[in-house]
């Protein structure tokens, strides 16, 4: 930054003022009138850090995120070495699925951060982002070696630790953060998930202790009640696991505000606009192959799919991407734009779907860019495997299939982070495991073979058929280093990421009948949509 700009930023109330108006105006949403003001600022101070970081700001808020990105570069061109300015770069990159860019932005900010602990803990966070925790790991170590206990950076620790494999560590680091912030009931959860509990080794009577010395927000009493419920099955005591369970998913459902019937109607709306006719109509779309995709209802063993893929020297795993999802969306926008009045599901008949798949494709490359092959295991894309097959015709997908009871009380008893809110009721998780078996059904229907199914029970009873079935199908060369999916030394960032680390067991197979009473309600719902049989 040049002298006379340094002043400008600094001196003058006049800039000083319309700075903090522009701002305002954001907060308030007033975005045409922030716009204005920042494009005064433009024409007359040129080149400054402040006014480009502002321009960034309102392209954000007009959800033009390239422009965002050409604005905050200018900021950090013009002002070399300020940390914000790095951070918010990598942030608007990792908006934009340029993960490669994005950690390198942050490895420069490292370089700027120093000892600085706070800091490091933010580029720490960077990482994370992009679903990379080796990466992350170390700039916390070295942050908690500077700036000592904090429970917020404690716990970003811990699950780095826990996600790297290092289980051990991990709750040595929430013990103590426990001791330190004993209403943190978050670590309570993630602690009682890191290894079974056992008699001689548990926190149940702790646990107990903390509910009834209440927690300042019912979000923490939620996490507590999760985490009970879930030491309580590892020890056998199943009636007390699923009282903890109910009363722990009523309270998290109250604080949601979350429409369900939309949900549905929204998925019921893709299977109704994408007919057979619409699937045999002719698209073209990118023809550039190496993704695979792996969906279906989550803890359905789609990480234990992924982890044995993983183990192929031809297949890295990308993690669970929100890319696909996030493409469409901005292709839907941009036809909404274009033809306003036209619904988001008519509208996305009418995207480009190979300018989808190339997008798409740019992103996901980076998120796995040493393979050939990669994995997208991101289970909700069940609900686009149409309009995956027309923006990536040489795309792979798999669908893993498990016992409906099994999958509906393996995903209730999950406290899952800003996901699957129709797990918390069991009327609404029946309705949502309904819908989601219309639709697979349908693709099946529209698009025969064009999706292999694999059944969980399957797997863990005859691994090395169901492996080579797998293989089979995404055009690999068999290698028995996928049967060792426990040897898979990569990251996970899924619920799933203690168990996939044990070898491969049947324990959970029909797990869901040792609550069998309990369940009831929701075996009658899912029998009342044809799903289950009442009388099994």
């Amino acid at each position: 930054m040049t002298q006379a700009q340094k002043g400008a930023s600094a001196g003058g109330s006049a800039f000083r003022q319309q700075m903090q108006t522009a701002f305002e105006l954001l907060q308030k949403g007033l975005v045409a009138d922030a716009r204005q003001l920042s494009n005064g600022l433009l024409a007359t101070h040129a080149g400054n850090a402040e006014v480009l970081f502002l321009a960034s700001e309102v392209r954000l808020a007009e959800d033009n995120p390239e422009g965002a990105l050409e604005f905050i570069v200018a900021a950090a061109d013009a002002a070399p070495g300020q940390l914000p300015l790095l951070l918010k770069k990598a942030e608007n990159l990792i908006m934009l699925r340029r993960r490669t860019q994005a950690r390198q932005v942050a490895a420069d900010a490292v370089a700027v951060a120093g000892n600085d602990g706070r800091a490091l803990w933010e580029i720490g966070k960077i990482f994370s982002r992009c679903d990379d925790p080796a990466g992350a790991r170390p700039l916390y170590e070295r942050a908690l070696a500077v700036m000592g206990r904090h429970p917020a950076f404690l716990y970003d620790l811990a699950v780095a630790r826990h996600h790297t494999g290092d289980s051990a560590g991990a709750e040595a680091v929430l013990d103590a953060l426990l001791r330190l912030a004993p209403k943190f009931g978050h670590a309570c959860y993630l602690r009682s998930t890191l290894r079974r509990q056992t008699d001689a080794r548990n926190h149940v009577r702790e646990l107990e202790q903390r509910l009834a010395a209440a927690f300042p927000t019912p979000d923490a009493s939620v996490a507590c009640l999760f985490a009970l419920a879930k030491e309580r099955e590892d020890l056998g005591q199943d009636a007390e696991s699923l009282s903890a369970l109910a009363q722990g998913a009523a309270l998290k459902r109250q604080s949601l505000s979350y429409d369900a019937a939309a949900e549905r109607d929204a998925i019921d709306g893709i299977r109704q606009a994408y007919t057979q006719a619409v699937m045999q109509t002719k698209t073209v779309g990118h023809e550039q192959s190496g993704a695979i995709f792996i969906v279906g209802m989550p803890r359905t063993g789609t990480t234990l799919v992924e982890r044995m893929l993983g183990r192929h020297s031809d297949v890295e795993s990308a993690g669970e991407l929100l890319d696909f999802s996030q493409v469409l969306a901005a292709a839907v926008r941009k036809v909404v734009q274009a033809n306003p009045g036209v619904s988001l599901i008519d509208a996305s008949l009418m995207v480009d779907f190979a300018a989808l798949g190339r997008d798409y494709m740019t992103g996901a490359r980076q998120a796995a860019a040493n393979s050939r092959l990669f994995i997208d295991k991101m289970p909700i894309n069940y609900m686009y495997c149409g309009l995956i097959k027309k923006a990536l015709p040489n795309a792979r997908i798999i669908h893993l299939v498990r016992d409906p009871m099994d999958s509906c009380y393996a995903v209730y008893k999950t406290l899952f982070s800003q996901a699957y809110y129709f797990s918390y009721d069991f009327d609404e998780l029946a309705a949502y495991y309904a819908c989601y078996h219309r639709m697979m059904q349908h693709w099946h229907a529209v698009m025969p073979g064009a999706i292999l199914d694999v059944r969980y029970e399957d797997i863990v009873v005859d691994t090395e058929g169901e492996a080579r079935r797998i293989v089979d199908w995404c055009g690999l060369n068999w290698q028995p280093a996928v049967l060792a999916p426990a040897a898979n030394e990569k990251p996970s960032t899924t619920a799933s990421a203690a168990q996939v680390r044990e070898p491969i067991y049947t324990s959970s197979v029909h797990k869901w009948r040792r609550h069998a009473a309990a369940l009831a309600p929701l075996k009658a719902r899912l029998a009342a949509a044809g799903i289950v049989d009442a009388q099994e």
